[in-house]
């Protein structure tokens, strides 16, 4: 169903073609550009005011114009505004919604198999009790991130990912030209039974006990983050919070997967349950499970 919702056949060109959906797209990436190249300008105007060294505040955006700036003294060349404003639209998509969407796959899961539920919420509060976690503790997690991990192999947020070859590469038998784009679809890896083993399709979290690079037959067969210098740069940071949220729930509930609930995974910019993920709570308080 993951690889269904992805399977349009796309038309070259209908991205150009003036459809009401296609109008309220330009309409929305104009307003966004605007935006984000106001508060550009406006960063620019206040630096001009400042001293000569162009500080542009500690924000990630700030950053961003300042390294830009460096590089522009020491190699005579530096990102335009639109360039900087790619960054920016980048980072505000790739990190929308990911985390969330992580916690509600997980939540499915831990809704259906009660039994990591409970292994899982025996190990929070052995390590970091009713309290609230920080990020000392939960790096402590062991079955948290193998769980995390899991999830993330059966419905990674983002499903796939593309890269322009840079120029002409072999790789095996295969010979890519330069400007060739490439697309890698996570699923079909993720389940690939080649790597997984025969239950790829299966929720096994222990598939992750001795580690990341050891949970496949080949140590880069879990892209979620994507690999190698264009990883996630979000990675640990989306990690952290998915583990101190999910701690959190587990301190406080137990629950289920309502029986109403219809799965149906949809790419929509990121996979998500088209029809959401009804869960039952029961506050561990009221209950004596």
């Amino acid at each position: 169903m993951v690889i269904d919702s992805v399977a349009d056949v796309y038309v070259p060109g209908s991205e150009y073609i003036p459809t009401k959906w296609n109008r309220r797209m330009w309409m929305l990436e104009k307003r966004l550009r605007n935006k984000l190249k106001s508060i550009i300008e406006s960063k620019l105007r206040t630096a001009d005011l400042g001293d000569s060294n162009h500080d542009y505040g500690e924000d990630l955006l700030g950053l961003m114009m300042g390294i830009s700036e460096d590089s522009k003294k020491q190699q005579g060349s530096s990102l335009t505004v639109n360039e900087i404003i790619d960054e920016c639209k980048t980072f505000f998509f790739a990190g929308h919604e990911t985390t969330s969407n992580l916690l509600t796959w997980a939540m499915f899961f831990l809704g259906k198999d009660l039994e990591w539920q409970k292994r899982l919420r025996e190990e929070v509060l052995s390590v970091c009790g009713i309290g609230v976690p920080d990020a000392d503790k939960v790096s402590k997690l062991k079955l948290m991130n193998m769980v995390l991990y899991e999830t993330l192999r059966l419905y990674s947020p983002v499903i796939f990912t593309e890269r322009k070859a840079a120029q002409d590469i072999k790789l095996g038998d295969l010979t890519i030209p330069k400007d060739t784009v490439v697309t890698f679809p996570f699923p079909i890896i993720h389940r690939n039974k080649k790597y997984w083993g025969d239950d790829a399709d299966d929720f096994n979290p222990l598939r992750f006990a001795d580690g990341f690079s050891k949970a496949a037959k080949h140590p880069n067969a879990l892209i979620a983050f994507s690999m190698g210098p264009r990883v996630c740069i979000g990675q640990n940071f989306a990690m952290l919070e998915a583990k101190i949220g999910m701690a959190m729930i587990l301190q406080r509930f137990f629950f289920t997967l309502s029986p109403n609930y219809k799965h149906a995974p949809v790419n929509n910019i990121l996979l998500q349950p088209q029809f959401g993920v009804p869960i039952i709570l029961k506050p561990i308080h009221a209950s004596n499970a």
